[in-house]
């Protein structure tokens, strides 16, 4: 397995290079560091890395913030770290997304399971999106020849089995798709 790959973002050099050591020497691979969320979210959009670890107060944007716009847009996992545990931010973390919360100071062994956990959460998420994605496509394909194979059993008088034969006779003669063939028979019925 490879190792996963990381990107820090602190306003505070001497913290980004004690987490960047810290997390080398347990394995990761720091591939980015920033200095403020602005910069961390501009790397990780072209960098693509396993999980970011932010510092929620920094300069230009705030961690939170970042965060809202790496998992809105499936661009990372990502972690929150701070010197903060006040209520109000943890739930502000938590609406914009974060996969974990720790507060400084931690312990190194706390690390690892807080990115591997992020990371696999941030995966399973990314897959439910495409899975409901690709659902509501097919709801959508399968509402689209429905309706067209109505459009054929009334104006061609065909029953419903003759006119979805007629549809994928269609399809596979042109080499489109199902819906394709759907889609344009309602467009001429319409005209």
């Amino acid at each position: 397995m490879s190792r996963l790959r990381v990107l820090v973002a602190d306003d505070d050099p001497i913290i980004r290079l004690d987490l960047r050591q810290m997390l080398m020497n347990l394995g990761y691979e720091v591939v980015a560091e920033a200095g403020d969320g602005e910069e961390a979210v501009h790397l990780a959009r072209s960098i693509r890395p396993d999980v970011c670890v932010l510092d929620i107060r920094m300069p230009e944007r705030d961690g939170i913030s970042a965060v809202r716009e790496l998992v809105s847009d499936g661009i990372s996992a990502a972690i929150l770290l701070t010197a903060y545990s006040d209520q109000e931010l943890v739930e502000r973390a938590t609406e914009a997304g974060a996969f974990a919360y720790l507060v400084k100071p931690f312990k190194p062994q706390d690390l690892p399971p807080a990115i591997e956990v992020a990371v696999r959460r941030f995966r399973q998420e990314q897959d439910l999106l495409k899975e409901v994605k690709e659902l509501t496509e097919r709801l959508a394909a399968r509402r689209i020849i429905e309706k067209a194979k109505g459009i054929l059993m009334q104006k061609r008088g065909l029953t419903e089995e003759e006119a979805y034969q007629w549809i994928r006779q269609r399809s596979m003669e042109t080499r489109k798709s199902m819906r394709e063939i759907a889609e344009a028979l309602l467009v001429t019925e319409e005209a």
